[in-house]
């Protein structure tokens, strides 16, 4: 029997793997004995419970801290990391370290700062000189601090009260001092009746008329304070006033209507249906005073302004017949002037409601239907005031013939042919030219470029033009 030997080369190969399968199991071994050791740690658990018991232990953390005392961390000029429950001196620099997701905390500026905390106990309560508090003693701290601050407030508000006292009397003694001095505070309204009836008692005197009419006046200026001398009847007793025949009571009479007219469409409406317009209409045409007959125009301008309604009235009434003789009387220059400017704003009230209506592109608002039956321009045609305008250009004043030039403008249209074969106006507007000419030049020379005299020198070569 022969053996046969296995060839020498082939021994050391099979020994090598082997070897690499013995190298092989221990790691398996190695690795599966791991495994098994922290097999508690990666197992899988009820997330659940596994919550329930984090929030138990933060709760509990949380607890430890509120009840444990706040240790005091020592910073220094190098980044130290932060524990939780460490209390941080103040001026200390504190960062996040994004790497770590720790707190980190150093000395913001080493020179200024110095760390003289001292070194304190965890666990032990320190009194006052000691640099570690718990929780309760900062809520304690604040709640005095609150206090205090409450406190010295209080303070200061009871010291401002004195001083506050001590400036001002209390409103019970100005009170008793009122009475005794017999003062009382009245409303507008409570004045204004206390006047009417002054001035409607048989028992009052003619100066005490006169002058509860004159303080009755200065109240009625306000639009709401003349719509309450409506409400009380007041207004009709003034109205019925000027029937007097004192010529003074006439006179304040009027000056008060003119004053509660003014702008007041409620009181304008209550005054032409209680006959003011006929009266003072009557005194306009009687003989009286000037004086009186200025109070009373300038109650009858401020009853037609802008009341279409009282213009139709007025002219069914005869007024250009009135204003006509008015202006005719001798020594009644400064009345004609008066006259003259209410005309020119009848007329341009008239014409910028028209201009109104055709902006807006209204054809029939009921204002504009009011102001077309004012027929104003025939009647001063027809009443001649043509040559009655024309004629006052001779008058002295600038602002005279100012307020005249600007009602012959408006009334070239309808006096044009008049104006044109008047030869004295036509002398007068020449000779009118060359004097504001001269009175321009002058203007222009003194630097103003659009002068009064330039104005009215224009007004006048409007006219001329127009006359042409």
């Amino acid at each position: 029997m022969s053996l046969t030997m296995a060839p020498q080369g082939l021994l050391p190969s099979r020994m090598a793997l082997r070897g690499m399968l013995l190298g092989l199991l221990m790691v398996s071994c190695f690795t599966f004995c791991r495994s098994h050791q922290n097999s508690k740690e990666f197992a899988l658990t009820n997330p659940e419970k596994s919550t329930t018991k984090e929030t138990e232990r933060k709760t509990k953390a949380k607890e430890e801290l509120d009840t444990e005392v706040l240790e005091v961390f020592h910073p220094t000029h190098e980044w130290q990391a932060l524990q939780p429950g460490q209390a941080v001196p103040a001026g200390s620099h504190v960062r996040l370290n994004l790497q770590t997701g720790a707190r980190e905390v150093k000395l913001q500026y080493g020179d200024k700062i110095q760390n003289n905390l001292k070194e304190s106990k965890k666990g032990k309560r320190l009194d006052i000189n000691t640099n570690a508090y718990t929780s309760q003693d900062l809520k304690s701290a604040l709640a005095k601090l609150k206090k205090g601050a409450e406190m010295e407030s209080s303070e200061e508000d009871k010291a401002r009260q004195a001083e506050v006292k001590q400036l001002f009397r209390p409103i019970e003694e100005l009170k008793k001092d009122f009475a005794e001095l017999n003062v009382v505070i009245e409303t507008d309204m409570q004045i204004m009746v206390r006047l009417i009836n002054k001035f409607n008692s048989s028992s009052s005197s003619l100066e005490e008329k006169i002058a509860a009419l004159f303080d009755l006046e200065y109240h009625v200026h306000q639009m709401d304070n003349a719509q309450d001398l409506l409400s009380f009847g007041g207004l009709q007793v003034v109205i019925n006033a000027l029937n007097s025949t004192e010529p003074l009571v006439k006179e304040y009479a009027a000056f008060v209507l003119g004053a509660a007219f003014s702008s007041n469409p409620k009181v304008q409406v209550e005054a032409i249906e209680g006959g003011a317009l006929q009266k003072l209409l009557v005194i306009l045409a009687t003989k009286q005073p000037l004086a009186t007959k200025k109070k009373v125009l300038f109650a009858l301008c401020s009853l037609l302004r802008h009341f279409p309604y009282a213009q139709q009235q007025f002219l069914k009434l005869g007024g250009l017949q009135v204003l006509r003789s008015l202006v005719q009387e001798k020594g009644t220059e400064v009345l004609a002037v008066r006259v003259v400017t209410l005309l020119y704003d009848l007329i341009t009230e008239k014409m910028f409601a028209e201009e109104e209506a055709e902006l807006t592109r209204e054809t029939s608002p009921e204002k504009l239907q009011q102001y077309r039956q004012v027929h104003l321009l025939p009647g001063l045609r027809e009443q001649g005031w043509c040559a009655i305008t024309a004629s006052l250009l001779a008058l002295p004043e600038h602002d005279a013939r100012e307020k005249v030039l600007q009602t012959l403008g408006t009334l070239l249209a309808t006096c044009q042919d008049h104006y044109r074969q008047d030869a004295q106006l036509s002398r007068t507007l020449a000779s009118l030219q060359a004097e504001y000419q001269a009175l321009a030049a002058l203007e222009l020379q003194d630097g103003e470029e659009e002068g009064y005299f330039q104005e009215l020198l224009g007004s006048i070569n409007s006219l001329l033009q127009g006359l042409r």
